[in-house]
């Protein structure tokens, strides 16, 4: 179903990754006034309206089991063989999963092929995942990342005969758990149920990530992490890889 295994490793996406009412309030504008909405990879329910009329697609068992209960049920099914008819939904949307899928260019095909409106597509650019950072401590995490992601000038051509690329800044009391959240916050990731909720950890030997791990705690303990990178406690956003690419026909 794609390059992560949530079955085994999902558990915990509906506690550490809520929707970020700025993040989604920039997704809903991006959906115009579309009335029916395609939710593909879609989870646990982050980002969903609830003033509209969605249908979330979601291969996960383990991520549909955690849909709250005021989202609609998930269909089984993946990006890659969406099953609707041709311009069936007024806009679709992708959010934070389209680097997971097994075949991003077929699945992003598919997203324009059942959209008659706009696509939008939550994602981050692997050109920029180096700001972070985390990227000091555990280079490997963002390699890892970088090769997941197909550029942003693709997604974008994929997606519609016209397209906007927006920069999201990250607030600095973001509630969506991916890892640049943690900006201002890196006490937060010595908490392994953090890291269990960000897909990118999946990808680095445990060695590495134990040693990356107890690095950045000694450095706090120690105040070399503020040394370096304690501006970042007090600054209100972060300019950092996260992109909301929006198409349309």
């Amino acid at each position: 179903m794609g390059d992560f295994d949530y079955e085994s490793k999902g558990h915990g996406y509906a506690i550490q990754r809520r929707p970020d009412p700025r993040i989604a309030s920039l997704i809903h504008a991006a959906l115009g006034d579309a009335r029916t909405v395609l939710n593909v990879g879609a989870g646990a329910g982050s980002y969903e309206p609830d003033d509209r009329y969605v249908v979330a697609v979601e291969p996960s068992a383990r991520m549909r089991a955690q849909r709250p209960a005021p989202s609609v049920p998930a269909l089984d099914a993946t990006a890659e063989n969406l099953p609707f008819d041709d311009d069936s939904f007024d806009a679709a949307m992708a959010t934070v999963t389209v680097h997971q899928w097994a075949d991003v260019t077929l699945g992003l095909g598919e997203l324009r092929r059942v959209a008659r409106g706009p696509v939008a597509v939550l994602t981050f650019d692997g050109d920029a995942l180096d700001r972070f950072w985390l990227a000091d401590y555990v280079p490997e995490l963002i390699a890892a990342e970088r090769r997941r992601y197909l550029p942003i000038d693709t997604i974008a051509k994929l997606i519609g005969g016209t397209s906007e690329v927006i920069d999201v800044p990250v607030p600095i009391d973001c509630v969506d758990g991916f890892t640049e959240t943690y900006y201002a916050r890196p006490e937060q990731f010595l908490d392994p149920r953090v890291r269990a909720a960000q897909s990118a950890w999946g990808f680095v030997d445990e060695p590495v990530a134990e040693r990356a791990v107890e690095r950045l705690r000694a450095d706090l303990g120690s105040g070399a992490w503020d040394v370096r990178h304690g501006h970042l406690r007090t600054q209100p956003e972060f300019p950092g890889s996260l992109r909301l690419i929006v198409g349309r026909p």
